[in-house]
């Protein structure tokens, strides 16, 4: 089970727009992330519209990021582009189980304590600290590639 490539650009988008802190155009967002241009396109329209990033229009239009790094998770990625993540369907909010045993299903409730988990994980993970781990690893990188 893997999140889709597309929830995968927009974390690569969100943490790029992160360390810039500054005004990109989607062609060098899409070629600083390796995220094809008409996916990038896609995906800041997404972002755009719930706010996390913000958009400017003309000659010296853009991207930037629109919330504060601390602010924006792994979770919200997850949920801005796939939906609520749910480890079953039987627990979606408009799913139900398909054997009519909702709340009465050892499996149902071993899927929403995972689900649960997950979620508080994701929702750990918060874009501050991602680029803080990224700088430590380029860094660590750069001592070995020295050696």
């Amino acid at each position: 089970m893997y999140i889709t490539l597309e929830t995968d650009y927009a974390v690569r988008i969100v943490s790029e727009l992160c360390k810039e802190k500054k005004k990109l155009d989607a062609k060098t967002i899409s070629a600083n992330t390796l995220v094809p241009l008409r996916f990038a396109v896609k995906i800041l329209r997404k972002l755009v519209s719930l706010e996390i990033v913000k958009s400017f229009q003309g000659v010296q239009g853009g991207y930037c990021i629109n919330k504060e790094p601390k602010d924006i998770t792994l979770k919200t990625i997850v949920e801005a582009i796939e939906g609520t993540y749910c480890f079953s369907r039987c627990l979606a909010p408009d799913g139900e189980c398909n054997r009519g045993a909702s709340g009465k299903c050892c499996n149902q409730r071993a899927f929403a304590e995972i689900t649960e988990q997950v979620n508080k994980l994701l929702a750990s993970y918060d874009f501050e600290y991602l680029s803080k781990e990224q700088a430590a690893i380029n860094k660590e990188t750069a001592a070995n590639e020295k050696k």
